[in-house]
């Protein structure tokens, strides 16, 4: 088997991670509005079967080789294993904690995304990725403003789904060594798909019109948004996306307005001012860093 050119492109990374993220907080739009009239394992069974009927396709026209053939093959199953249980176990405590709970606990996975990444793939973290994970974390906290304890039980829940998550995005980034984008998605989300659809006898709804539209919206936002970050992690190290994933919450604010016409409170706006600049904190130290390897590499050349 060809082996998948691994990368280290951390700009293009970084940019089409906050592509994929953006997808990824319209997805859990999408996911509120159909969880009040459906079980979250259907929800997600129809995203899952989009993004197998279309990255089927396009594996069979450009011939991937099979997953059945990698060396990895377990890993993807386990990174499967992960994602359904991150997204039951938040969507789930959804329905017991306030956004501002839900958010400020979930949130913790980028932090764990950089722990995972020293410890599994030996990444060394920079100063500029570690502030601008703190300064993202921080400015989530100031958005979501947590004004009491929450209920232990779900807020464990959440803390769970956030590790589930951080660590798959570690896989992510181990499986893409040999591995394309589109064959990841494929397994990945027909794995997931067969757990989900084991749930339906006792979960099923047929959806109406507006459901079947909505699922399938889901799907396809998921589709984009999951090779948008999936091609990320291909090009830049775990570490130097992880504080990336929290301009997921500038996003779900924007969306909340255009779709339900919630209007931020003003530490909402404190908050994600300091997400921006932490972000660009770290744009900023990987363009620096990225200059530097270039000279480094060109006065190598010169010797």
């Amino acid at each position: 088997m060809t082996a998948v050119r691994h990368l280290n492109k951390p700009l293009t990374g970084i940019a089409l991670a906050s592509a994929g993220y953006s997808c990824f907080a319209l997805q859990d739009a999408i996911v509120k509005w159909l969880v009040t009239d459906y079980e979250v394992p259907q929800i997600l069974f129809m995203r899952s079967a989009v993004i197998v009927l279309v990255t089927g396709v396009l594996l069979r026209i450009y011939r991937h080789p099979s997953i059945l053939k990698s060396p990895h093959r377990g890993t993807v199953v386990l990174r499967a294993a992960l994602m359904l249980g991150a997204w039951l176990l938040f969507y789930n405590a959804a329905k017991y904690l306030g956004l501002a709970e839900l958010t400020t606990l979930y949130f913790s996975a980028p932090i764990i995304t950089v722990f995972l990444s020293i410890l599994v793939l030996k990444e060394t973290v920079g100063t500029g990725r570690w502030i601008a994970c703190a300064g993202g974390f921080v400015g989530v906290i100031i958005a979501a403003n947590p004004t009491h304890s929450p209920n232990l039980i779900p807020a464990a829940m959440c803390i769970v789904a956030g590790f589930c998550w951080a660590w798959s995005t570690i896989l992510i980034r181990i499986t893409s060594r040999s591995e394309s984008t589109l064959t990841q998605m494929y397994a990945t989300s027909l794995l997931f798909g067969i757990a989900c659809a084991a749930s339906f006898p006792w979960i099923w709804k047929t959806p109406d019109l507006q459901g079947w539209a909505l699922m399938l919206g889901l799907g396809a936002v998921a589709t984009i948004g999951q090779f948008l970050l999936y091609e990320g992690f291909r090009l830049a190290p775990a570490s130097a996306l992880a504080p990336v994933e929290y301009t997921g919450l500038i996003w779900a604010f924007i969306y909340g307005y255009a779709i339900w016409a919630e209007v931020p409170a003003s530490n909402v706006f404190v908050g994600a001012l300091l997400i921006v600049v932490s972000s660009l904190i770290l744009v900023a130290f990987e363009h620096h860093g990225s200059k530097r390897l270039k000279r480094s590499a060109a006065a190598q050349e010169t010797i």
